[in-house]
């Protein structure tokens, strides 16, 4: 009976291997990732805007692009929103770094500070006089000592500058500091040592606690987290500020089997040269979206994945179903991707991909 059960769990295990994938990310690589997602997904319920994840947009200043986790805009605002999904006890250092104690990696892990670590040389010029107090924990007792903010400042509205800059170089003019900025941390492993962070960051407990308000209010939190108090955009605007944000550069993106996501840069495909041959329309050129449908079984050994993609298309009516394209190849192809933040590049199985879209 034991062997049995052994030979069962041998097999399961080679059985997944095949169609997953060895090579695939863990979860851990693939979190924060999903922790993006799943922000902009339960903002765009309940703020009932729009969001924009993932993008990549150049920067004129540094000649070199901005990584901008989700971009939201609603009528009454808009929000640059960094997504840190940060874990175990969190204090702030003299620095403005985080240090975070018993989360993910199960030792002291110091975290450069989300808010400021960007725009340090560009502060440590400022003259600002702008005072935070900052909590040092100590056997158990908080003590407070102030220090200046302006790097935390700056860092806040370096962001959402770059953005504005982007954006009136597309045509559109923002009035100055129309973008606010925030630092979520979604993670509910997430403790406070002190209760010290600055206002820019939404803590776990904040974020849980949001939900929209009556009469067409747009954000729960007390005098709105997110709201700065402006006035409605007009429906120019509006559109007009959507439409670019749509067409904005962004992270190529993957979503793999069991609601996983991973932004990056497509590389390649590899795999027999019959299916790279099959696949060679599917570059950023001329698609911007590919979804594995399903398997058609011919044996083990020869299994086959039905790929459709989408030719890009930059009309607003979109693609339409006779547009489409579909190919079969073996299971085996890989994707070649780049993470984003990784020094690695990683192999995808097909078999553990839905869908690939890629930015023009």
């Amino acid at each position: 009976m034991w062997l049995e059960i052994i030979c069962g769990i041998i097999i399961y295990q080679l059985f997944r291997r095949f169609f997953y994938g060895g090579n695939d990310v863990l979860d851990v690589e693939t979190s924060d990732f999903n922790a993006i997602f799943s922000v902009a997904n339960r903002l765009e319920k309940l703020c009932g805007g729009k969001v924009y994840v993932g993008l990549n947009i150049p920067d004129a200043d540094t000649g070199s692009r901005k990584s901008i986790d989700i971009v939201l805009v609603t009528k009454g605002e808009a929000a640059v929103i960094s997504v840190k999904n940060v874990s175990g006890f969190v204090s702030i250092n003299d620095d403005g770094s985080w240090t975070s104690e018993g989360g993910r990696s199960h030792r002291k892990e110091r975290i450069p500070d989300p808010v400021s670590h960007h725009a340090r040389m560009a502060a440590s010029s400022a003259t600002q006089s702008i005072l935070l107090l900052n909590v040092y924990h100590k056997k158990g007792v908080c003590f407070r000592k102030s220090f200046a903010r302006s790097v935390i400042v700056a860092e806040a509205k370096n962001t959402a500058s770059v953005l504005e800059s982007y954006l009136e170089q597309r045509g559109v003019t923002v009035p100055e500091g129309y973008f606010s900025y925030k630092v979520i941390i979604p993670n509910p492993n997430f403790r406070e040592i002190c209760r010290n962070f600055p206002p820019e960051v939404i803590t776990y407990d904040q974020w849980v606690q949001l939900e929209p308000e009556p009469k067409g209010m747009i954000f729960g939190w007390v005098k709105g987290a997110l709201r700065g108090g402006k006035k409605e955009m007009q429906d120019s605007f509006h559109q007009q500020l959507n439409f670019i944000l749509s067409t904005a550069p962004m992270w190529d993106r993957l979503e793999l089997k069991g609601s996983k996501h991973v932004l990056g840069e497509f590389l390649e495909f590899k795999g027999k040269q019959e299916d790279t041959l099959a696949l060679r329309n599917i570059k950023r050129s001329k698609v911007g979206h590919m979804a594995v449908q399903k398997t058609s079984m011919l044996g083990l050994a020869h299994s086959k994945l039905q790929v459709v993609y989408y030719p890009r298309d930059y009309r607003s009516e979109g693609v339409s179903a006779s547009e489409w394209r579909e190919v079969e190849v073996r299971s085996s192809t890989e994707v070649i991707f780049h993470p984003q933040n990784s020094t690695k590049v990683r192999k995808y199985k097909l078999s553990s991909i839905s869908s690939m879209s890629l930015s023009a």
